[in-house]
């Protein structure tokens, strides 16, 4: 959803990706491609331009943008995780910038499990049903088909 809204025709824009291998405390992601964008950041002082090159990763877990500590500390972009999540830039505390990503994923739950598990093969002969319900099965016993963070 995040993506749709503010980098419209992102997957047209993929290039390939030169590390190979991300981690994150909901499992493995695997990367999907890397894109190059300018972000704007409007400031007192005159408005920030990010250059950002972004690997994209699929994780069905996080909907949003992580943006690296090292662009952070860079620009001076502090998060706060309070009542309402917000950035501020440098020192201007009251000056708050939301980035409006916290959105309700509507994808059907069907599909979201084919792609969390879409290296497996499964027999055609399994209905809609079965395979939702190995799917569920897989998802929930995770720890017993994995060696660490790595499947096996």
């Amino acid at each position: 959803m995040y993506l749709e809204n503010h980098f419209q025709n992102w997957e047209n824009q993929l290039l390939p990706t030169k590390a190979k291998n991300f981690k994150s405390a909901s499992g493995k992601m695997p990367p999907i491609g890397t894109i190059i964008k300018d972000i704007i950041i409007p400031h007192r002082k005159g408005n920030i331009r990010l250059n950002l090159e972004s690997v994209m990763l699929y994780d069905s877990h996080i909907q949003g943008v992580l943006l690296g500590t090292d662009y952070q500390r860079m620009y001076g972009i502090d998060i706060y995780n309070s009542k309402n999540r917000h950035m501020i830039i440098g020192t201007n505390k009251e000056k708050k910038f939301s980035l409006d990503i916290y959105q309700i994923s509507s994808q059907d739950p069907v599909k979201e499990l084919l792609n969390e598990f879409r290296e497996g093969q499964f027999s055609t002969t399994l209905t809609s049903k079965h395979k939702l319900s190995l799917l569920k099965m897989l998802r929930k016993n995770r720890p017993a088909f994995s060696l660490g963070e790595e499947p096996l």
